[in-house]
């Protein structure tokens, strides 16, 4: 570790911050449906948005109408899209003449756009048309964040609102949160990645004569305009199979910074509109102070294990950090910080591969989604996250004081902590259950690369990838067959909806609520306290559950590398 590493990682966090209440602000104005200086261009399209869909914005939906017409738009995206990549094989924008994608590979592909996971079985630029990645593929990049965004507006008016039924309108939320936030921030952002050099065309491929005269042909299409909404939407499908360890996809160290910034700055102005929905924006900080903590110690400790690197290849004489799987252009210490930070959100882009880590580098990506992500988290989905935690952990501080719990003055009661419990459960529920099942069966053994607690923790990361909707993987396991297609494929389903119902119910059950001032007897919700213990519940109630599980992979991995033993 050098003191231009932690330079680097410090001025990322600054800027970060920097951006959190201006994020937060365009947030609100959106939350409360205020008018925006964009209204005077996109205001007549959002009109005729509700005109031809026949909407009226001005309904207040309860949080069943609500879920219902969430979850009917988002199966109708996925059948929208598997009708793509089958037909992609008869449909234009296909150079190559690639043919469509088989019924397995299709379902789990258009499962992992819908539900903002964008897992990837193929290598993009060797399987899918410039057509099926704009229409099949960049389409969900916008409307998967769009839903998350939305999702957490309905749940911060539960919080908000008193004695009434309604959380707001989806189609009012989602069409104002595409056309006056990701729209407009991704065309800028795409601008700006054509001039760093990532491709924006229509042209599948160009031909080109390397210095040693040898031909080559490199793939292109619309890359900047899917990398833009990939990023900020925190959605990871990369073009290419590299990812944004590809020089197409990610140029230089200055668009490498300005992607992991794109990556966070949503997450964290969603913790500022929260503290201004519910009228105090400490609230907002508080909860931004406990992800920020436990992202820096990942960060910490990636950086060290990495920056350490292998001691079994200095023992061969090989000196210094571990660069195995990384991009020159990067470095340790960048390649480090990008694994933290598209693990903590729900994005899944990776500028090196995980796989190549070392056992405690790898496993603190992996530990951050099985956290729930909400460390950050993907768009609206880590807020809304985070809150279902921060429900246990006032139940468990109004256990202390022997009253009721309140948070932002609303009583917590029974209702709403089992329904916390339901949604946080599903994650371990079935990351290790779909990880027990893979690991015994033959089909699911003949998926891992290596042998041993490696390869069990190529088997774990990716149902926890696929679970926690983010789309990253070991790299060294083969999933793309039908066995890992159908599993993780409703494993993503699962992980991203039964989630969210529970989460609705939740805010819609809080919006019925009168209001509860703070007493003398109220336990504290904005100070070093109470991010101690928002802390430590995340920790115990999201981390701890999977610790057997780590101790099988990652953690008995490192006693073996350090003992001298690879597998």
């Amino acid at each position: 570790m050098t003191f231009q590493g932690w330079l680097y990682i410090a001025v990322f966090v600054g800027i970060l911050l920097a951006l959190t209440r201006p994020m937060g602000l365009w947030l609100h104005a959106l939350y409360e449906g205020r008018r925006t200086p964009l209204h005077v261009v996109l205001g007549p399209v959002e009109r005729g948005f509700y005109k031809l869909a026949g909407v009226n914005p001005d309904e207040d939906q309860p949080w069943h109408r609500y879920a219902v017409h969430m979850l009917v738009f988002n199966a109708a995206l996925l059948l929208q899209t598997y009708i793509v990549l089958r037909l992609q094989g008869v449909l234009p924008l296909n150079g190559p003449g690639y043919a469509g994608i088989g019924a397995d590979g299709a379902f789990n592909t258009a499962v992992s756009f819908t539900t903002n996971t964008n897992w990837q079985w193929y290598s993009g630029e060797a399987a899918m048309s410039n057509l099926s990645q704009m229409l099949g593929l960049t389409i969900h990049n916008f409307l998967s964040a769009a839903t998350g965004i939305a999702l957490a507006f309905a749940f911060f008016r539960g919080f908000a609102r008193r004695s009434t039924t309604g959380i707001g309108n989806f189609w009012a939320d989602m069409t104002r949160v595409t056309l006056y936030l990701l729209l407009p921030i991704c065309v800028v952002y795409t601008v700006y990645l054509i001039a760093a050099g990532v491709p924006q065309t229509l042209a599948a491929s160009v031909d080109v004569a390397t210095l040693e005269g040898v031909k080559q042909t490199l793939a292109l299409g619309p890359v900047a305009s899917q990398e833009a909404i990939k990023m900020l939407g925190t959605n990871g499908g990369g073009f290419f199979n590299a990812n944004s360890a590809h020089p197409f996809e990610n140029p230089s160290a200055v668009t490498n910074l300005i992607q992991m910034l794109s990556i966070f700055v949503i997450g964290t102005g969603l913790t500022w509109c929260f503290g201004k929905a519910v009228g105090n924006t400490r609230q907002g900080w508080a909860i931004l102070a406990a992800m920020m903590a436990i992202f820096l110690v990942g960060v910490t400790v990636v950086y060290w294990q990495e920056a350490a690197g292998n001691p079994i290849l200095h023992s061969l004489g090989v000196a210094g950090g571990n660069m195995e799987g990384k991009e020159v252009r990067f470095g340790i210490v960048a390649s480090a910080l990008f694994s933290v930070v598209t693990t903590a959100a729900s994005c899944g882009a990776v500028n090196a591969m995980h796989d190549s880590f070392t056992a405690l580098g790898g496993m603190i990506p992996l530990f951050n989604i099985q956290l729930g992500e909400v460390v950050i988290g993907g768009v609206g989905a880590g807020i809304y996250g985070f809150l279902l935690f921060a429900i246990l952990a006032v139940f468990v501080a109004g256990l202390m004081v022997g009253r009721t719990p309140e948070y932002v003055g609303k009583k917590i009661e029974s209702r709403e902590v089992k329904l916390a419990v339901l949604a946080i459960a599903v994650l371990p529920l079935i990351i290790l259950g779909g990880t027990a099942i893979s690991s015994v069966l033959e089909v699911g053994l003949a998926g891992p690369l290596n042998k041993g607690p490696h390869g069990f923790s190529e088997i774990l990361y990716g149902f926890t990838s696929a679970v926690g909707n983010n789309g990253s993987a070991f790299a060294g396991l083969t999933a793309g067959t039908p066995y890992y297609n159908g599993m993780l494929g409703v494993a993503m389903w699962l992980g991203r909806f039964f989630v969210i119902i529970p989460m609705l119910a939740i805010a819609g059950s809080l919006a019925a609520k009168k209001y509860t001032p703070a007493t003398a007897g109220s336990f504290p919700t904005t100070g070093l306290l109470w991010t101690g213990l928002l802390i430590g519940i995340v920790l115990i109630v999201g981390g701890l559950t999977f610790l057997p599980s780590l101790a099988l992979g990652p953690i008995a991995d490192h006693l073996a590398m350090i003992r001298g033993q690879l597998f």
